[in-house]
């Protein structure tokens, strides 16, 4: 495993970027965001099958794994404004963003405030598992909700492995940070501006209850480029289910071409 370290003068010095395979001289980039709770592992096989043409960057937010001792971040805004300081020395090159859930919206937010800085803007956007970000949420919030009542809901979404909710050594690590991030996203509130100009990839679970077909569809408002609606089959966590090996050939499919990757394009 390889840690990429931000560097220059305004870099925060921590290990917000790892690779999981040798492929950082591939023409085309593609950071990884994480679903509430999870980590940079997540996307260890993506970047294994994606090398040596796509460099697979996974993103790993503070606490969780290495870096289960610093406080994880409460506020999307505060949360994106210390991400693109970690990444702006990974920007030299065509490059692409896929989030699921709570990593979709923070996607979302990281291209806007590329754009809003003048750094290179991504060639597409790939989110999943969310609803656009300016539709309110049908859910109950969970970032102070009782133990009970947020352990109960892990098990409905089925993306936390049974043998940690039953541990309790094991939840009063996971919880904090868990609330964290449900806090990162229900904290949200959408502003209004111009849509973004790259396209947009829109992946979903047939049968996710938190993300249905006419709410994937409204991300189609946030791009003035094409925005495709792909649905699979599986929950919430279709992505690592049955539908992965669709997933990986949707994903890559929407990423540009080596050879339009190798002229890029400038934002």
């Amino acid at each position: 495993m390889e840690h990429v370290g931000p560097v220059g003068r305004r870099a925060p010095g921590t290990d917000w970027c790892v690779r999981w395979a040798a492929a950082s001289d591939a023409p085309v980039r593609l950071f990884c965001l994480p679903h509430t709770g999870g980590g940079a592992a997540l996307y260890r096989d993506w970047a294994e099958r994606l090398a040596p043409s796509v460099d697979v960057v996974s993103i790993r937010l503070p606490g969780r794994e290495s870096r289960f001792r610093q406080a994880p971040y409460r506020r999307l805004d505060e949360l994106v404004e210390a991400l693109v300081l970690a990444v702006e020395p990974l920007l030299d090159r065509p490059h692409a963003w896929f989030g699921h859930s709570m990593g979709a919206l923070i996607g979302y937010e990281l291209c806007r405030k590329l754009r809003e800085l003048g750094l290179r803007e991504p060639e597409r956007l790939v989110v999943s598992g969310r609803r656009a970000p300016h539709l309110p949420s049908r859910q109950r919030r969970f970032h102070d909700a009782p133990d009970g009542d947020l352990v109960a809901h892990l098990k409905e979404l089925n993306g936390t492995p049974a043998e940690v909710l039953e541990s309790p050594a094991a939840l009063s690590a996971l919880l904090p940070m868990v609330r964290a991030d449900f806090a990162v996203s229900e904290t949200y509130r959408w502003r209004a501006d111009r849509p973004l100009d790259c396209p947009v990839l829109v992946l979903g679970g047939r049968d996710d209850a938190l993300a249905d077909p006419g709410e994937l569809a409204g991300w189609r408002e946030h791009s003035t480029a094409d925005c495709a609606v792909l649905m699979f089959d599986g929950g919430h966590f279709y992505l690592h289910e049955e539908a992965q090996e669709q997933v990986l050939t949707a994903l890559t499919a929407g990423l540009p071409t080596l050879g339009a990757a190798l002229t890029g394009r400038q934002q």
